[in-house]
């Protein structure tokens, strides 16, 4: 996870978005739960007041666990045929990473 990191940086910082987050971000993808942990961890290092904090609590609300709901309710009720359904799910939570950071922006500044 740092080599994909590290490797998206210095996208990451000419759109503003906090690089400490990055792993976050990239984890919640697959395990609520260890995304938390690297939450709790944010709010250790940073605080839960600083900006980060406050964008990992948005983005963390506002996203979902994508491959592991993908593979637990699709697989677990045997539905083979679905086409757009992952795409479609990794395009809404790249737009509510987005918008968290947008709207973490507006109210809280940077």
């Amino acid at each position: 996870m740092d080599y994909i990191a590290n490797f998206l940086a210095p996208a990451t910082r000419l759109l503003g978005f906090p690089e400490d987050a990055l792993p976050l971000t990239l984890m919640r993808l697959v395990s609520s739960s260890a995304a938390t942990g690297l939450q709790l961890d944010i709010y250790a290092n940073h605080g839960p007041d600083s900006f980060i904090g406050r964008f990992v609590s948005v983005m963390m609300s506002s996203t979902e666990t994508v491959f592991y709901t993908f593979s637990v309710y699709f697989l677990h009720i045997g539905i083979s045929k679905t086409r757009y359904v992952l795409s479609g799910a990794l395009f809404a939570n790249f737009v509510s990473i987005a918008a968290s950071l947008i709207i973490t922006m507006l109210i809280f500044g940077t």
